[in-house]
């Protein structure tokens, strides 16, 4: 399962950045250091906040710098659909 996640990321990356405030916990979990655990807690951020730029995805619990410095090209925020 993972390597198809892997390989989802991989033709979305090709084509342009994962939309953190549209993307599956599939989509998400397959991104440098997150998890499915991480991925879900980003989705439930989502959903009670939009994210207006890729530096909000550090709000969310247990979502670093780190981690924002290692994925920011693949990242993008997109339209808010609150």
């Amino acid at each position: 399962m993972k390597i198809l996640a892997i390989l989802v990321l991989g033709f979305s990356l090709m084509f342009g950045a994962v939309d953190i405030n549209s993307a599956s916990v599939k989509e998400l979990s397959a991104l440098k250091g997150i998890g499915s655990k991480k991925a879900e807690s980003i989705v439930a951020y989502r959903k009670a906040h939009c994210f207006k730029n890729v530096d909000e995805i550090t709000k969310v619990k247990g979502i670093g710098k780190k981690f924002l410095q290692k994925n920011r090209t693949n990242l993008k925020s997109g339209a808010c659909k609150i």
